[in-house]
């Protein structure tokens, strides 16, 4: 099997896409185990890429649900050097509009139920987190959105993405909070798939797609359901042709990132005193350095 170097995580509309061309789907194991779904590759501008489903293709896992760490270790097996995360946010600024991109920079975290990291078990790491995007490749993908020329779409360069638990939606005492710190866009999933990239040594960026204003907003209470949706899906197809613009962009210039030897200096446990058991389990991870 061709080794993958761009993985996208989002919705079912990514792996759809018409440009995708030799298409297959793959099980993944890993010591994490089964990811959210099963994986789908393909090639896109010439490039391997896998797919995968977030919540399930069929949305059947909330995002305190998510396998985040088996998700990530996959994505890492087949290769994969640059992941991009497309997901649905809430917009916590007027200017930051429904169907409108955002390209964040920086991350609140505001879980409580999730494990964000490979280490532990005896085994004891600490990454640089400082700038938990990849900046070269947020630009990458920031560049290709600019030039599409998108209907109705303003592109938001940086940003604050709030990642909360979930499944409820924010109090607007909540929002109002977040948007005094200056926060953006919120959302529930995107911070543990940060941390963990970084920990696996892929660059990671995410394409934050804004479907409605958070509860703070005047107008959130006549949104209905079905405006969401249509949000969604004009999204998705939005999406698609960005994912694809940065494919190529990436194919042509691939950036090297400080995220591809983000352990170099991170892992504070003596290696050669691991257990076979830790270094079995992170064996993916640590391969460069034991």
């Amino acid at each position: 099997m061709a080794e993958v170097r761009v993985g996208i995580i989002g919705g079912s509309g990514l792996y759809k896409m018409e440009a995708l061309k030799d298409v297959e789907e793959v099980e993944v194991e890993t010591p994490f185990g089964k990811p959210s779904d099963s994986l789908i590759l393909g090639t896109l501008e010439g490039v391997r890429v896998a797919f995968l489903a977030r919540h399930g293709r069929n949305h059947h896992l909330l995002p305190s649900e998510l396998p985040f760490r088996a998700n990530i270790y996959a994505m890492k097996s087949l290769g994969v050097k640059y992941l991009i995360s497309a997901s649905a946010v809430g917009s916590l600024k007027e200017e930051a509009k429904p169907l409108d991109m955002v390209v964040p920079d920086q991350f609140i975290d505001r879980t409580k139920n999730r494990i964000s990291t490979f280490f532990g078990d005896g085994i004891v790491a600490h990454i640089a987190f400082g700038d938990p995007v990849c900046p070269k490749l947020a630009g990458v993908l920031a560049d290709a959105v600019a030039s599409l020329n998108l209907t109705d779409v303003t592109l938001h360069r940086g940003g604050t993405y709030v990642c909360m638990e979930g499944p409820a939606f924010s109090t607007k005492a909540e929002s109002n909070l977040y948007r005094s710190w200056g926060a953006t866009i919120i959302g529930m999933t995107n911070l543990p798939e940060a941390k963990l990239a970084r920990e696996a040594e892929i660059a990671y960026a995410t394409l934050a797609l804004v479907t409605d204003y958070d509860c703070w907003h005047p107008d959130h209470d006549s949104v209905t359901v079905d405006m969401v949706i249509a949000n969604l899906q004009r999204n998705a197809i939005n999406a698609q042709k960005v994912i694809q613009e940065t494919v190529r962009r990436l194919t042509e210039a691939p950036p090297e990132s400080d995220a591809f030897s983000a352990l170099k200096y991170a892992i504070l446990t003596p290696l050669d005193k691991l257990s076979a058991e830790a270094k079995q389990r992170l064996s993916l991870l640590l391969e460069k350095y034991v």
